[in-house]
């Protein structure tokens, strides 16, 4: 896709020439700057008997820019590992592969297992794909730190004892635009529309959204199911002329999320839009004339918090150009996997899910520690809205909220609760 093409030359933009390579690369030590953009598939940390990640995400597709992002920020943490020494004298080594749709990322997945051994699965961004590799590190049991996936049915019906969430939820996202809608009095009473990405993570995201506007007193009119190759938006944005609600609310994904944005502003469509997911690669996209409306996040690189600064700022010299929340959930994964085995002294499963459910917290490059629920392993943190500015620089054509929830309440207000989703992890 063009925008894809576009977005993962933004995400390449410094010392990073595309090279064509067949076979996974190993790499000893510091990487060359930008090769790790540039692989298919590439291997970093290559020591005696050292820990295997298994990284599989999207390089391509609709969901392809914000994988290449995942890529940097897993890289980056495997080398702050690596330069430190490792973890009880053992080095990591990243296998990072294109996860490319459901049916690849299993037999990937189930490869990496059977001949590379890896100790940890982390990352992955569709839903499906995402059950689909979960279902491997299950039978294998192998933990699998997710980094992207966002389908409530992950932690419910489909949870797996050896899956944990650094992603937040549907639920948690809408939750967290709808207290900004609410604030804005753009729910109670309003008649909105949908148009929703036409896979599982978009049928779980309209369902969410239908609940909390149902509940809050939104008045629904219609709701279209959008392909997830879709680049042209004139009959959908036609259709909201035709039918004026007060409201546009968008559950797309990747690429569709921003020739969406793009289109409605190219269009001058007065109604307000809001979305219930969206990602920095998709407002960088958009870039300052074609971004609008009112968005959740989990992250941005302006978020104030000492130890996201110091993130941002070892990020942007790495790679050149500032880190996304992709890249952070993919970052934060590979670290709290190393802080897990330094506390347990150990890279087994069974020892390392008991640490990880006690409640121990880690620090999420936010204001406030998250940690894992016990019995759905969701990672629980901070989140934000986002809204379109004027910035100092391209990168910052978007204003972040303040930490949502706020700071005198629970982390768990945003997350449904075991009666909403329950998860059974013998099952």
């Amino acid at each position: 896709m063009k925008q894809k093409e576009n977005m993962s030359a933004q995400a390449l933009e410094v010392g990073a020439g595309v090279t064509s390579e067949k076979r996974r690369q190993v790499i000893t030590g510091t990487i060359a700057s930008g090769l790790a953009m540039a692989m298919p598939s590439l291997v970093l940390g290559q020591a005696n008997n050292p820990i295997k990640i298994g990284h599989l995400t999207p390089r391509t597709g609709f969901l392809g820019p914000m994988g290449e992002y995942a890529v940097m920020g897993a890289t980056l943490a495997v080398e702050e590992i690596n330069a430190a020494g490792g973890v009880n004298g053992r080095k990591f080594e990243l296998i990072s592969e294109d996860s490319v749709n459901p049916q690849t990322a299993s037999t990937k997945a189930q490869r990496m297992v059977e001949r590379d051994k890896v100790n940890f699965f982390v990352g992955e961004i569709s839903s499906a794909s995402g059950l689909a590799i979960a279902q491997v590190a299950t039978r294998a049991k192998t933990l699998f730190f997710q980094t992207g996936c966002n389908s409530d049915a992950l932690r419910g019906k489909d949870c797996s004892r050896y899956m944990f969430h650094m992603e937040a939820n549907n639920t948690m996202y809408v939750r967290t635009v709808g207290r900004e809608l609410m604030r804005k009095k753009m729910v109670k009473g309003k008649r909105w529309m949908a148009f929703t990405a036409d896979y599982a993570f978009g049928h779980d995201l309209f369902e969410k959204t239908k609940k909390f506007m149902d509940e809050n007193g939104g008045i629904f009119v219609s709701n279209d199911l959008i392909p997830t190759d879709a680049m042209e938006f004139s009959p959908m944005l036609l259709k909201i002329r035709q039918q004026k609600p007060d409201l546009v609310m968008s559950n797309l994904a990747g690429n569709s999320t921003t020739n969406f944005m793009k289109q409605y502003n190219e269009f001058k469509i007065p109604i307000p839009l809001a979305g219930a997911d969206l990602n920095a690669v998709s407002i960088w996209g958009a870039g300052e004339a074609g971004f609008s409306g009112t968005w959740p996040i989990i992250w941005t690189h302006q978020v104030k918090a000492p130890s996201a600064q110091k993130f941002t700022d070892t990020f942007m010299k790495r790679f050149g150009v500032p880190a996304d929340n992709q890249g952070v959930a993919d970052y934060l994964a590979i670290k709290i996997i190393a802080k897990a085995m330094q506390a347990t002294n150990s890279d087994d499963a069974e020892k390392i899910i008991p640490y990880l459910e006690s409640g121990v917290k880690f620090d999420v490059l936010r204001s406030r520690e998250g940690y894992f629920r016990p019995w759905d392993h969701q990672l629980l943190f901070e989140m934000y809205t986002v809204q379109p500015a004027k910035g100092a620089t391209k990168w910052d054509n978007f204003v972040t909220s303040a930490p949502i929830p706020g700071p005198n309440e629970s982390l768990e207000v945003l997350a449904p609760s075991q009666m909403e989703n329950a998860c059974n992890f013998s099952s």
